[in-house]
């Protein structure tokens, strides 16, 4: 159920993107161009990344060398997942430590956009929000359940 959310979530997203984008695109042919279609994509495209990585955890489906993994035995197989989830929780952690290390030094910088004044932190506390989700996952798959 909460795969199928993160993946409307995100393919609402991209298709909100790909709309901003072709509305600049032909704004920019009829001399009427979309100004900050730029700032509005980034938002835009962190949710979309965002989503892909949670859907990704949920199902399993981060990256993997399939070729030496098929290979193995069942149990050397359940060891190398559960590394492989621990080194994806790692990264994840690692990325959410510096993640939370900027928000924090720059909450109260009041951060925007130069054009249409998107707010950074906003999007700053989506991404550390969906790392911790990305986290959650990961580490329950490492902890033996298959689904959070």
């Amino acid at each position: 159920m909460l795969e199928r959310v993160v993946i409307w979530i995100g393919g609402a997203a991209l298709i909100t993107a790909t709309a901003i984008d072709t509305v600049a695109v032909i704004g920019r042919h009829v001399n009427l161009p979309l100004r900050g279609s730029i700032e509005l994509m980034q938002p835009a495209v962190l949710v979309v990344g965002s989503c892909a990585l949670i859907a990704a955890a949920i199902a399993g489906n981060h990256a993997r060398i399939r070729l030496l993994i098929d290979r193995l035995g069942p149990p050397a197989r359940r060891v190398v997942d559960r590394l492989s989830d621990l080194g994806t929780a790692l990264f994840c952690l690692v990325l959410l430590t510096g993640s939370v290390w900027l928000a924090l030094d720059l909450w109260s910088g009041h951060e925007t956009s130069e054009l249409l004044g998107v707010p950074w932190r906003v999007m700053r506390l989506f991404a550390n929000v969906s790392l911790v989700a990305v986290l959650v996952v990961t580490f329950a798959r490492a902890a033996g359940r298959k689904r959070p």
